[in-house]
């Protein structure tokens, strides 16, 4: 404990020179009085000062290191996507903590640990590995059994079109633009995965602002649909799913595979894990591999996904301008995307009939931010009819929500490489 506090004075004892200018001067008059000792002493302590984090730090760090905290208490607190937020939230952090650079230790920088890690992000790797988990967790039993509801998933993926027009109209490059307008998505891998393509440079600040918006989605979704459903349309009672067999969960995998990635070829790496790993789900044959695929291997991608974008957060790369508009694009295209599910689920309702009518809440399951959409159209249902579930039938919109934006995001990589 002495050694501790004796070093702790030494410590501030320095901070308090270097604040006041004096180091340089006392460690020369130190050498011109033959005190080589302590010379010598002073010298590996300024070394050691410029070294610090205290030294090299700014206050584009620290306003870094808040909003590391921030989705770190969102987490917490309010279970916002924890295991996404946690991850991302440390990574902010560690992305964050000044050094001296030249020593391979950011994330940046060839060579260092972070930097090999952030590779599985930087060229595209984490994202199919992640859709191979999802795919492998996920039950297409409600989208197979009212396969109309595919329509929604599709509809929500306007917010992706309309954010491009606009992000070209405020001077980003058509590259730039496409890899923006995915976050109206809320798929944070295909996010990734595009601008990994289309705009590394924006990929940090793509990736928070998708996956900041997911973790958000019961915040931002409540209000749109409170607006544009009437309380009467939002508790309407949709006639139950019919049982799917067997038989339809193998083939959906597979025929889904063929169709999607015929139309969008260059979605090929997203779709096929997805669809490869609702097979293996679905085979029955495959169970040990399922299990892997959604739970160990799932985990352990997230983590380094959630603390590698995070870290590339630096803040001499991350606080620009670019950075602040593409936090705003990515918000209003989220609302278009929930509106665009919303409105055309009504306009579906046009031209159903009795219990075949839907209700329009579930529209805005089809943004593909899976399953936490789906639950606030469920939660929105019970408000207004506490006998009222949804959430079997928003699965549907968000599971075909989660393929198109897949596809919309090969549709803009093929038009755009």
């Amino acid at each position: 404990m002495k050694r501790l506090i004796t070093l702790f004075g030494v410590f501030a004892m320095l901070f308090a020179l270097q604040l006041a200018g004096v180091g340089s001067d006392v460690f020369a008059q130190g050498s011109a009085s033959g005190g080589d000792v302590m010379g010598q002493a002073f010298k590996g302590l300024e070394t050691f000062w410029d070294f610090t984090g205290f030294h090299n730090a700014t206050g584009s760090n620290f306003i870094m290191i808040a909003v590391g905290l921030f989705f770190i208490f969102l987490a917490i607190k309010y279970d916002y996507e924890p295991l996404l937020l946690v991850p991302i939230g440390t990574g902010i952090i560690i992305g964050n903590i000044p050094f001296a650079e030249g020593y391979q230790i950011g994330l940046y920088e060839d060579g260092s640990v972070l930097n090999y890690l952030y590779f599985g992000v930087k060229k595209g790797v984490y994202p199919p590995l992640i859709f191979l988990g999802i795919g492998a967790m996920t039950d297409f039993s409600s989208l197979i059994s009212n396969p109309k509801l595919m329509i929604l998933g599709a509809a929500a993926q306007v917010g992706i079109f309309a954010t491009f027009f606009g992000a070209s109209a405020l001077g980003f490059t058509p590259q730039e633009s496409g890899a923006i307008g995915i976050i109206g998505g809320a798929d944070g891998p295909t996010a990734i995965f595009l601008s990994s393509k289309l705009a590394p440079p924006l990929m940090g600040a793509i990736a928070i602002a998708a996956y900041s918006y997911m973790a958000l989605v019961p915040v931002i979704q409540p209000p749109i649909m409170r607006l544009l459903i009437p309380k009467k349309e939002r508790m309407i009672k949709m006639k139950p799913p019919r049982a799917v067999s067997k038989t339809e969960k193998v083939m959906f995998p597979i025929i889904g595979l063929l169709l999607t990635t015929f139309i969008s070829p260059s979605a090929l790496p997203l779709l096929g894990m997805l669809f490869f790993g609702n097979l293996l789900k679905e085979s029955g044959v495959t169970e040990r591999l399922a299990d892997t695929a959604r739970n160990a291997m799932i985990n352990i991608v997230t983590i380094l996904l959630g603390v590698t974008v995070g870290a590339s957060t630096q803040a001499n790369y991350f606080l620009t301008t670019d950075s602040l508009k593409i936090f705003a694009l990515g918000a209003i295209s989220f609302m278009v995307a929930t509106a665009g599910g919303l409105i055309f689920a009504r306009i579906m309702n046009l031209f159903l009939k009795g219990d075949n009518k839907i209700n329009p809440l579930i529209g805005a399951a089809g943004v593909s931010a899976v399953p936490d959409s789906a639950r606030v159209a469920q939660l929105e249902g019970l408000k207004n009819d506490p006998n009222n579930h949804l959430l079997m039938h928003a699965m549907a919109p968000n599971v075909s929500g989660v393929i198109g934006s897949a596809v919309a995001a090969g549709i803009l990589l093929a038009f755009l490489m």
